[in-house]
């Protein structure tokens, strides 16, 4: 059997950077607790390490119960401003992992907002990152005065169903989840610009995501199967497995390498890719599961 990588995958920098905060705070930290804020990043497997190190994952409703000397890793997905300045009045230690083009999109988010600028956001419901920048926009509307327009669509119909109750009259935006689809993304703005010529586009899909897409697709040109690697609730990852199902006939998410199907065993090549919260040390189980003889 020949294993073939994909030419990018697994961590990207935003993700590498929380990981390493939160490593550091454990090796520091000599008396608190350490928590993170919300799962640290989209990764069963990474999480269950942090975990066996003492890592607890910290609730809204926990806040009022940290301690002076506990430590909260704020997680790559950033979090809302106001459940910001609620951690950093219990006096514990906070440490921002947040990811900086996370942190770039809650600023435009802010600007536009104060500005009263109506904004189409393309977004996964629910998800940490899309939860604190419309939580950013939220206050920059209150505290400048201006009616707060965050409208968060997933796909083309729902731009379709939201565009007619736009206000011609007031600016308009479209900007993105760093780990949006591309192909989505590109679809929602053509549309949104011929319905409003005068619309903003911002392009604020993280780069890595953009990278990781298209090396899939070179990978799947290559290879009999395809295993995707990561966490099943994570947006990038699911995104990943999306298009290795559409581009190639065989391709399975997985979490770990107890979970390869059998059926990867007996290809001659086969194509690994990971999500950009998968960590280097899954991947390389992976591997080295396809390719012992004790399968």
């Amino acid at each position: 059997m020949k294993i073939v990588r994909a030419d990018t995958m697994g961590f990207c920098a935003g993700v590498r950077r929380a990981v390493m905060i939160a490593d550091k705070a454990l090796s520091e930290n000599k008396s608190g607790q350490v928590y993170t804020f919300g799962p640290l990043i989209h990764n069963p497997e990474a999480l269950k390490k942090f975990e066996e190190r003492g890592l607890k994952v910290l609730g809204e409703d926990d806040i009022s119960a940290l301690k002076t000397e506990d430590t909260v890793v704020v997680r790559a997905h950033g979090v809302a401003p106001e459940v910001m300045e609620k951690l950093e009045k219990t006096g514990a230690t906070i440490l921002n992992g947040t990811c900086p083009i996370v942190q770039v999109n809650q600023i435009k988010c802010a600007n536009f907002a104060r500005e009263g600028v109506q904004i189409f956001f393309t977004g996964d419901k629910d998800h940490g990152e899309v939860i604190g920048i419309e939580g950013a926009g939220r206050k920059a509307a209150f505290e400048a005065g201006t009616e707060y327009n965050f409208n968060l669509i997933k796909n083309l119909q729902e731009a379709e169903n939201l565009v007619s109750s736009i206000d011609t009259s007031r600016p308009v935006s479209l900007f993105s989840q760093t780990t949006f689809s591309i192909k989505v993304f590109d679809e929602i703005s053509s549309y949104l610009k011929e319905k409003l010529p005068e619309i903003e586009i911002v392009k604020s899909i993280c780069p890595a995501t953009h990278e990781r897409q298209e090396s899939l697709v070179e990978l799947c040109k290559k290879v009999e199967g395809v295993i995707v690697i990561g966490g099943k609730n994570s947006a990038n990852t699911n995104r990943l497995f999306a298009t290795a199902q559409r581009l190639c006939k065989k391709a399975t998410l997985i979490e770990n390498a107890e979970e390869i199907p059998q059926e990867f065993f007996e290809l001659e090549k086969v194509g690994l890719t990971a999500g950009a919260s998968t960590p280097d040390d899954v991947i390389e189980e992976v591997e080295k599961k396809l390719l012992s003889k004790k399968n």
